[in-house]
């Protein structure tokens, strides 16, 4: 695999530049099929898929981040350096998200894994596999808690599972992002969680109380306030403590690739070191000195460094004998 040379080392800068940095997509060459799929009672998720010509060589399925999209940079450019290389590329919406608030009567959560499952399960059934399951920062949290709760029953649906980012201890998580020097983090992040919930309290008001938003000022109030109030939980840290990936990597039964940059600045690379990351024999972790969150923009080409490793792994564990 290609050594990530940075082109900036700062942290932050890897992470801001990530979100300008052009995607590449081509949907006139690779047209996208948009498409609900109905996961749930009430619930459809938005599906973008795109195939490339040919018969795939398999189908990658791709969760984003907290309040992001299948519109993400970092979806879209992994979806052109997918079907280029002649995999089929599905960019899923957890539910809510995309502008699909209206197709699901309740939002998401960090560890909510049902509709990546029924996805999962709807490819499967139709032939269109193997199946790669990546996810990034909260969607690579979903990813490994589901790979998790599989077990052994995830090696007949799933062939491999990659997670960019992945806050895989929500508590550790939150107290990083929480830091003073990640604030401006944090405050995008919560306008873009009060601007969702806003807009289905509009759609659903009993269902979506939104009393006490306004004064809501970091993401932990928000978790306690709402994210616990919607979904059951006791409190935040119940909410962190039982839908953080962690507690579940002990039971993966397929290949798992951590792509993790040591100078995250909102994902501590702490939680990559404990025993429940190190002890499991399927789980590899690529962990380069920089690279910030989801940035990995390298100096050379290929610019969009975690695409060609994610590519070059799943091409390594489809044909374990040959090399990268």
């Amino acid at each position: 695999m290609l050594e990530f040379e940075p082109l900036v080392s700062h942290p932050h800068l890897q992470t801001i530049l990530s979100h300008f940095w052009p995607d590449g997509l081509d949907e006139r060459r690779f047209p996208v099929d948009r498409r609900y799929w109905p996961t749930a009672p009430e619930v459809e998720v938005l599906v973008e898929s795109q195939r490339p010509p040919g018969a795939p060589a398999g189908g990658i399925v791709m969760v984003h981040g907290l309040e992001g999209s299948s519109g993400a940079g970092y979806m879209r450019s992994l979806a052109q350096a997918a079907l280029t290389a002649g995999y089929a590329s599905h960019r899923l919406n957890l539910r809510s998200c995309g502008g699909t608030e209206h197709h699901a009567k309740t939002a998401y959560h960090s560890g909510m894994t049902c509709d990546v499952l029924s996805v999962l399960e709807t490819l499967h059934s139709s032939g269109r596999g193997p199946l790669f399951l990546t996810g990034f920062s909260l969607g690579g949290n979903v990813v490994l808690k589901l790979a998790g709760e599989l077990g052994e029953k995830a090696r007949g649906l799933i062939a491999g599972v990659c997670a960019v980012a992945a806050p895989i201890d929500l508590s550790a998580s939150t107290r990083c992002i929480e830091m003073p020097q990640n604030r401006v983090y944090e405050k995008r992040f919560l306008r873009k969680l009060k601007r969702r919930i806003r807009s289905q309290h509009r759609l659903r008001p009993a269902e979506f109380p939104i009393d006490g938003l306004d004064r809501v000022r970091s993401i932990r109030e928000f978790d306690g306030c709402f994210t616990a109030r919607y979904f059951g939980f006791r409190d935040a840290e119940d909410y962190y403590h039982s839908q953080s990936a962690i507690r579940f990597l002990a039971g993966i039964r397929v290949p798992v690739l951590l792509l993790e940059a040591q100078d995250d600045p909102v994902v501590p690379f702490e939680i990559f070191t404990r025993p429940e990351v190190r002890h499991n024999p399927h789980i590899e972790l690529i962990a380069p000195e920089h690279g910030g969150h989801l940035g990995f923009i390298a100096r050379r080409p290929p610019r969009l460094w975690a695409n060609h490793a994610l590519l070059a792994w799943i091409r390594r564990i489809s044909s374990p004998s040959d090399g990268d």
